[in-house]
């Protein structure tokens, strides 16, 4: 009985949200409905492998909330470091967090809910594991003054995200780059690998850096 009341309550979180902020994971790699493990009530539902609106396992736990319906990483990072970085990137935190509680490989897809254990993980390259030396750093805080520290990257309290308003109403997470400044999990653009906006001409990339100028 629990278990089907988690799944009629995704249903309902589903119904509640704006349609175009989960219409777009149809079909995509994040659409875990139908899979072979996914043999429970849950069955058929999109939205409950992530989120659920009665405190799920992680639901207290989360570092932003969201409803979140699964553990949360425990595992420390090897960030991006470079010597011509402003700053020293810390451990991932926020919604970045939460994205590597699957992308590092560590957390099976399928524990969700009330379900423990779990044996389909993360693999190939969308397993980023901990090292993440090589990949873009997040977590940061990204301001106005680092932006005249390094001067390659636009000023985010007044450069256009071309998505509606400055890079630091649009992007970013209390002021962070967080993985989901470049990345909807969601995929309301249907954008190549869940971007936020398209990165034809490098367009994402240089809507923060301002290489050249």
């Amino acid at each position: 009985m629990k278990s089907k009341r988690w799944t009629v309550g995704a249903g309902l979180l589903a119904a509640a949200m704006p349609l175009a902020s989960w219409a777009g994971i149809i079909g995509t790699k994040h659409d875990f409905s139908g899979r072979a493990w996914n043999t429970t009530n849950f069955q058929q539902e999109i939205c409950v492998v992530c989120h659920v609106p009665h405190n799920g396992r992680g639901a207290l736990q989360s570092p932003v909330g969201l409803l979140w319906n699964r553990d949360i990483t425990a595992s420390v990072f090897d960030p991006y470091t470079s010597p011509t970085l402003k700053f020293v990137p810390g451990q991932p935190d926020g919604a970045s967090k939460l994205c590597l509680s699957c992308h590092d490989g560590t957390i099976a897809i399928d524990r969700f809910g009330p379900n423990d254990g779990g044996t389909e993980f993360m693999t190939g390259s969308k397993n980023l594991g901990t090292d993440l030396k090589n990949d873009h750093p997040v977590s940061f805080v990204f301001d106005s003054a680092l932006s005249a520290a390094v001067g390659t990257r636009k000023d985010p309290a007044v450069a256009d995200s071309g998505m509606g308003g400055t890079i630091q109403e649009r992007m970013l997470r209390a002021g962070k780059v967080q993985c989901v400044s470049c990345h909807n999990p969601h995929n309301p653009g249907n954008n190549p690998k869940f971007l936020v906006k398209s990165n034809n001409n490098s367009g994402l990339c240089l809507t923060c850096h301002n290489f050249g100028s």
